[in-house]
């Protein structure tokens, strides 16, 4: 298997078990734990956690949304100026935690850089 679809997979499943247990930080431990564990080349070492996250988080706030209707994603979609659309509150949610998901990456592939020179 190619190791961006590993890394994915892992990032997914190791979010997935960490976020049952810990706040909402522990995506960026995932992202930092897959890149420092499996090591991905240039701009995969963003984009491969970053969309991981991005997925894990729009699907999980889908499940979670669709429990009321979307009630409480409409209100707070209201209040961002999102126009009260809940599905984009959604993908503004996976973005944010795909862009910390992604610089805890970068920061996991540092770390294993400079523990492979010592």
């Amino acid at each position: 298997m190619n190791k961006n679809i590993i890394n994915f997979i892992a990032t997914l499943i190791l979010a997935l078990l960490l976020s049952l247990f810990l706040p909402w930080w522990s995506i960026m431990t995932a992202a930092l734990a897959t890149a420092l564990f499996i090591p991905l080349k240039k701009a995969a070492v963003f984009f491969v956690p970053f969309l991981a996250i991005l997925l894990f988080w729009a699907v999980y706030s889908f499940m979670l949304s669709s429990g009321n209707d979307f009630t409480l994603a409409k209100r707070i979609a209201v209040l961002l100026s999102l126009g009260g659309n809940p599905y984009a509150l959604m993908l503004v949610t996976g973005i944010i935690g795909g862009l910390a998901a992604g610089i805890a990456a970068i920061l996991g592939k540092q770390l294993s850089l400079v523990l492979s020179k010592n």
